[in-house]
């Protein structure tokens, strides 16, 4: 039986294989629905839901470096040999911005690198591929922003930067110090380095906050490095691309520093090979492995701790926990609670690692009622027999920055390898950890649900058809919104493993016959379009495939204008999309036209970051087939009577935006035109701009007025010789 054959199998049992009456499916929805029918809900909470996911999704599922642990964090591969770290750590989807030393420092402290800690670093720094080009571009221009992924070893590459210019002192600003405050902070003869400034679109860093930085540094003789994550918020700025170094030039430049006589001996030892054989090793990972190399002593036991960062030693470690019979119930609860909220809070692990442990002594010992112990081990214990690391960090809330002891194996292979194992080499264990993640599913806080999805997801990519049939079926098919969301969650990061046949499995639940089902898939497909802009076409092939039947209601017919909005939400291949949305206007149904002009409408009406009119005036304002194919858009949802009024809505939403930013108006001013093909055009144009007003009520915007002169203009005058 196929893989396919097999999840249709689970997921839709045979009539003899039916639940007999009165006994619950083991599958089934374990908690009712409340209130309304949720398929009420409001289907623009999609955009915060993907929002959510992204925040509390692990970071490997996002292609991101979330480890943290021993001295070495976020990328800073300074601190080798000592236990101070600096920098940021990257939790499940955000940034954290920390700050240790010795006694703690307030959060926006800012002072002189200590001299002897530049000097470490130096004696082991390894440049790497990108670092002459970013020193010749510092040297010139002074100021310099250097950007690139997280643990790639950009905040050491800063210090050593500046170092290189020769300046008198290095200086560490604070990540808070505000982009407009950046040049004020430059007081002091000497470099600066500003490492991992947060920026959103409501702090952006741009081009003219760079050229007071300049003036004032060209007075004082200074240089300044500021490092950022890949991100689009630095209008105006040409930011220098970093690029790690390999892992062989950190390893060996370690070497070279503390063990000179033996570093060519060394390398060639097997283990560190095989480690070095891996292309994507990071520099926090190599320096690491390094520091172990350089304590080797040619005992099997320290060959065995070389060999411990390899995959098989994972995979080993793993199976020792789980196969231990000295290791207790609770024990084991605690790390596989772990493997599910790695690079968490650690008191969640251990909160809901009790629950499980519960749920393993209802299983083991069915004859007795389970008890917790109410005090057990405590926290560095746990943590050191998980071979995982806790630090105290500020955790960004809706409410602020708060401090919470976070939790994570010091090797990020852990919880996959881990959650692999309980699931298919230990069956019998199943039945607790499927009840087990379904009470994280109902749980209130968004980063526990959206774990239990994330562990699902793992467990989907070790064994599709059983995780279905247990866990993603029952969920999908519940009266609540919640499950399904968690459903929709579970799919959407199987995808982004890569796990086979999901996106097939979507495709056909769009047009199931349980409209459990086809929520989730809708949901499950708007969440992954803007993640994996390559599946662009096929998840907009599916949900107009669900637009053509015509019995959908209402409220899913809004369920999927907001899925397919969210694919004009996509950063990258947005033209292929909106080619896609026209080809869907001038070839296909009457109903796939609908839902192409009200996603289309929607994703105009909306003025958040990555909006849609964002990325036209940035970009797509520039690419001739770009710009013909969002005019033809507008053209045909303004000249629709269905989503006319939802057009002009959209329509003065960029206005509003365009008043804030000039690069928006300037593609207002050369859209508007582009529009109007007939009177009618320039009529309903000239009402809606004649009739809007601010958006906190005020008089009509004057740039309004501007876009009313581009609408109507004055004919040319020729003089007469």
């Amino acid at each position: 039986m196929t893989a396919t054959a097999t999840a249709a199998a689970a997921v839709d049992p045979a009539p003899d294989e039916q639940t007999p009456p009165g006994r619950p499916a083991p599958d089934a929805d374990p908690w009712p629905a409340a209130g309304p029918d949720p398929e009420e809900e409001n289907s623009h909470e999609a955009r915060a839901a993907q929002r959510e996911l992204v925040a509390h999704t692990p970071g490997f599922f996002l292609g991101e470096d979330a480890r943290f642990g021993g001295s070495l964090v976020g990328g800073s591969q300074h601190g080798v040999s000592g236990g101070r770290v600096d920098g940021d750590v990257y939790l499940g989807g955000r940034t954290e911005i920390h700050h240790h030393g010795p006694g703690g420092t307030a959060p926006d402290a800012s002072g002189e690198v200590p001299r002897e800690r530049i000097e470490e670093l130096a004696a082991v720094f390894a440049e790497g591929p990108a670092f002459a080009a970013a020193l010749e571009r510092l040297r010139e221009e002074r100021v310099l922003v250097l950007s690139g992924a997280h643990a790639t070893g950009r905040n050491a590459a800063a210090l050593m930067l500046v170092h290189r210019l020769g300046v008198p002192a290095v200086h560490a600003l604070s990540p808070e110090t505000a982009p407009a405050a950046l040049s004020g902070a430059l007081t002091q003869p000497g470099g600066y380095v500003l490492r991992d400034l947060p920026l959103s679109r409501n702090r952006p860093l741009r081009d003219t906050h760079l050229f007071a930085a300049r003036d004032q540094l060209a007075r004082t003789g200074g240089c300044l490095v500021v490092t950022v994550e890949n991100s689009p918020h630095l209008p105006g700025v040409t930011p220098c691309p970093w690029a790690p170094p390999p892992a062989e030039d950190v390893v060996r430049a370690l070497l070279r520093r503390h063990r000179p006589d033996e570093a060519d001996a060394l390398l060639a030892l097997a283990p560190v090979a095989r480690f070095l054989a891996d292309t994507d090793r990071r520099p926090a990972e190599a320096a690491a492995f390094a520091g172990a190399l350089a304590a080797y002593d040619g005992t099997p036991r320290a060959l065995a701790r070389l060999a411990d960062f390899g995959q098989a030693a994972v995979e080993e470690q793993c199976r020792a926990w789980l196969g231990d019979p000295e290791l207790g119930l609770r024990e084991k609860a605690f790390i596989i609670a772990l493997a599910v909220f790695d690079q968490a809070p650690y008191v969640l692990a251990a909160e809901l690692a009790d629950k499980l442990f519960l749920h393993f002594e209802r299983l083991q010992h069915p004859e007795r009622p389970p008890t917790v112990p109410v005090f057990g081990p405590a926290a560095e214990d746990r943590l050191a027999l998980a071979r995982a690391a806790g630090e105290v960090r500020q955790e960004q809330t809706e409410w602020g920055p708060v401090p919470q002891f976070m939790a994570a194996f010091h090797d990020e292979r852990t919880p996959h390898v881990l959650l692999t194992e309980v699931w298919t080499g230990h069956p019998s264990a199943r039945p607790a950890l499927v009840e087990w993640l379904r009470e994280l599913a109902r749980d209130g806080r968004p980063l526990v649900r959206t774990r239990a999805a994330a562990a699902a997801a793992l467990l989907t990519a070790a064994d599709l058809p059983s995780t279905i049939a247990l866990l993603v079926n029952g969920w999908a098919t519940a009266e609540a919104v919640g499950p399904r969301v968690t459903a929709a969650n579970t799919l959407a990061l199987a995808q982004l493993l890569d796990v086979p046949i999901v996106l097939r499995l979507l495709t056909q639940w769009c047009t199931d016959g349980h409209r459990g089902r086809r929520w989730t898939a809708i949901r499950a497909l708007g969440l992954l379009a803007p993640l994996r802009p390559d599946l662009a076409g096929p998840v907009l092939e599916a949900l107009a495939a669900r637009a053509r039947i015509d019995a959908s209601s209402p409220a899913e017919q809004d369920h999927l204008t907001e899925s397919a909005a969210l694919l004009l939400s996509a950063g990258q291949r947005r033209e292929e999309v909106l080619a896609e949305f026209v080809r869907l206007l001038q070839r296909d149904t009457p109903a796939v036209r609908d839902l192409a002009l009200a996603a289309f409408a929607r994703a105009c009406d909306n003025d958040e970051e990555g909006a849609l009119v964002g990325w036209y005036a940035e970009t797509g304002m520039y690419r001739q087939d770009a710009a013909r194919d969002l005019a033809t858009l507008w053209r045909a949802a303004l000249n629709d009577r269905t989503h006319t009024r939802a057009a002009l809505t959209a329509l003065r939403t960029w206005v509003h935006v365009a008043t804030r930013r000039a690069d928006a108006a300037t593609a207002l001013e050369l859209l508007l035109p582009a529009l109007v093909v007939s009177a009618d055009d320039r009529k309903r144009l000239d009402h809606e701009l004649r009739t809007m007003r601010a958006q906190d009520g005020g008089p009509r915007p004057p740039l309004a007025e501007h876009l009313l002169t581009v609408l109507h203009p004055a004919p040319t005058s020729t003089e007469r010789p």
